[in-house]
């Protein structure tokens, strides 16, 4: 297993609520909610690709000029990009990159998702603030239905 895999498996993970999955035979997946952010590939001899991951239009127009960074193959209309030579950039960098990337599809999820997996317990502790009950909504009364009788 190729060096880079250990830390970006281990940063990848240490995020709130990530999974990983191999999937397509060779590539790691790193998902939130089933999303991925983040894909490495297992096997270099299979994919000259190492790592994959979404960004900003900004930054993705910026990332492909760096050489040993090319756009994402399959991905790249949605702004990712692919990391041929990883070390393209230093680890600080593709760590923020990374973060970044889990934090855009962490925003595009839906409200009901994300609010379920935020009140799913974590291992970070935080008070939890009081919160103000509403009082009991009236019952309306349904208005009576005249009933035909038949003669």
């Amino acid at each position: 297993m190729p060096s880079y895999l250990d830390w970006v498996r281990a940063f990848c993970l240490s995020l709130p609520h990530a999974t990983e999955d191999v999937q397509w035979e060779h590539n790691l997946l790193f998902r939130i909610a089933g999303k991925m952010f983040c894909i490495a590939n297992l096997e270099p001899a299979v994919s000259p690709t190492q790592i994959c991951f979404k960004c900003t239009p900004e930054k993705f127009a910026e990332l492909v000029e760096v050489e040993g960074i090319i756009p994402a193959p399959y991905m790249a209309r949605n702004h990712w990009v692919a990391m041929l030579d990883i070390n393209a950039l230093r680890q600080p960098e593709i760590k923020e990159l990374i973060a970044d990337s889990y934090q855009m599809i962490l925003e595009k999820l839906p409200k009901k998702t994300r609010s379920g997996l935020s009140a799913e317990p974590s291992t970070k502790t935080t008070k939890a603030k009081p919160q103000r009950s509403k009082p009991p909504a009236k019952a309306k009364a349904k208005p009576l239905r005249a009933v035909k009788r038949r003669k």
